[in-house]
């Protein structure tokens, strides 16, 4: 098999070849088609994220592929996907409905199951809402656009660019803006919960936009700057800042994580973007391109 390895923290990462690996009791190997490359996954090879996996190890957070009888499923690795085969327990491994296209399926898992586990499970949204999605350009951003408008909201969307934008309205976006004014443009829409995977200055003006009752959910910080939110503004008007981590929840809570995956696979409305692909070898490079925020949607790897 082939794999990216990390042998040490910010130091460029490296293709290498290894034994297929073999199944355990209550394990199964699947045949990677496709790996998404997330956020999280150049975190932890820069060494900037709250987990340091042991040296040297593989990352990628999710996969789709094939089992051995030929069956398409996705699955959420937490490390490992990086590489043309990888081993998970058989509850990891979510069969995919009847033509549900694996390359999709590769970015599919962490940016959706974020964005209903922010927005239904620790922002309690409802029907009629308005969301302020940041980031709106990016997986998780237009992954919470078109949740959002599956839960029955209207979203107004916060892209950096113009093809930000675009990608947001194109995925059901009621609106689009940029930075410059975010908080007028919020107190405009008419908010009542801002999802912000960003941070920085962008989140203390996301607070400052929300109406009364207004819930604003800290999903991470791709900006690099994670923001000192002033008290008063949660006071004022009844307001809330919620916290949440996917991530560590889908690990303490796999059945659950399972049942919301399942949800969203049949969910309508639910559309993924075709992602771009590009060659395993091209890991370290799309790693820092998300990085970077110079990334439109979502990026896989594909190891053949």
């Amino acid at each position: 098999m082939r794999a990216i390895v990390c042998v040490e923290y910010g130091k460029p990462v490296e293709l290498v070849e290894r034994p297929d690996p073999v199944a355990g009791p209550g394990q199964v190997v699947v045949e990677v088609v496709a790996a998404g490359v997330n956020f999280v996954d150049g975190l932890m090879v820069a060494g900037g994220y709250q987990l340091k996996p042991p040296l040297p190890f593989t990352p990628g957070y999710e996969v789709a592929g094939r089992l051995a009888d030929g069956t398409g499923v996705l699955a959420i690795t937490g490390l490992g996907g990086f590489a043309s085969h990888v081993v998970v327990h058989e509850a990891q491994a979510v069969p995919l409905p009847e033509g549900f296209d694996l390359v999709r399926a590769a970015a599919f898992a962490q940016s959706y199951c974020t964005a209903l586990f922010a927005l239904r499970e620790r922002g309690a949204l409802r029907a009629g809402e308005r969301v302020l999605v940041l980031g709106a350009g990016g997986g998780v951003g237009l992954a919470a656009v078109q949740v959002a408008r599956a839960l029955g909201a209207e979203v107004l969307a916060v892209a950096s660019s113009e093809e930000k934008r675009a990608a947001a309205v194109a995925a059901g976006a009621t609106e689009a803006v940029g930075y410059a004014g975010l908080k007028d443009s919020a107190r405009a829409f008419g908010v009542d919960v801002a999802l912000d995977p960003v941070g920085g200055a962008a989140s203390e003006q996301a607070l400052r936009g929300l109406r009364e009752g207004g819930r604003l959910l800290v999903a991470g910080f791709a900006s690099g700057e994670i923001p000192r939110l002033p008290a008063n503004q949660v006071l004022l008007r009844n307001r809330a800042v919620v916290g949440l981590d996917w991530g560590a929840w889908s690990m303490s809570h796999a059945m659950e994580n399972r049942a919301l995956l399942e949800e969203l696979l049949t969910m309508p409305g639910i559309d993924p973007v075709a992602p771009r692909v590009r060659p395993l070898e091209e890991a370290g490079q799309a790693m820092r391109d998300l990085i970077d925020r110079r990334v439109t949607g979502k990026v896989v790897l594909s190891p053949a």
